[in-house]
């Protein structure tokens, strides 16, 4: 790979992160000021290409619209659609659902590499919270 067309690569890498991490921003931010729709759909929009940025195109474009992810990912631009059209609550619990639906596959990473960091991991083995945390942790539980 030519050095250009890797910083080209690093650089576009780094913008998406950024419309990402401002996505999310704007995303929690409309939900704290009482479901702000212009607010959601700046964060929704961010936040979509932003990730379309970080992993690509065409690599977003498989990973939304893959056969078993149909149901999730209608869920999610579903959400998205109704944010931009103007009902930001109902829009909101769809998009959530759909992100779950999404990356199931992920939580169980993400709670193993959570379990191994220091002080987080002793708070995750706490009685009620680790049987919550097991439950999220199960790669099949939410169908």
């Amino acid at each position: 790979m030519s050095p250009h067309i890797l910083i080209t690569v690093l650089f576009l890498t780094e913008i998406g992160m950024g419309l990402t991490g401002f996505g999310v921003f704007f995303l929690f931010f409309g939900m704290m000021l009482f479901f702000d729709k212009a607010l959601l759909a700046i964060g929704n929009i961010l936040f979509v290409s932003g990730l379309s940025f970080v992993i690509g195109l065409e690599r977003t474009f498989r990973f939304f619209f893959q056969r078993h992810k149909v149901k999730a990912t209608s869920f999610f631009l579903g959400g998205v659609l109704v944010v931009l059209i103007g009902w930001p609550i109902v829009g909101v619990v769809l998009e959530i659902y759909g992100f779950f639906l999404l990356f199931r596959g992920f939580f169980p990473v993400a709670v193993g590499f959570m379990r191994r960091v220091p002080v987080l991991g002793s708070l995750l083995s706490l009685p009620g919270i680790s049987a919550l945390v097991d439950k999220i942790g199960e790669s099949n539980n939410m169908v």
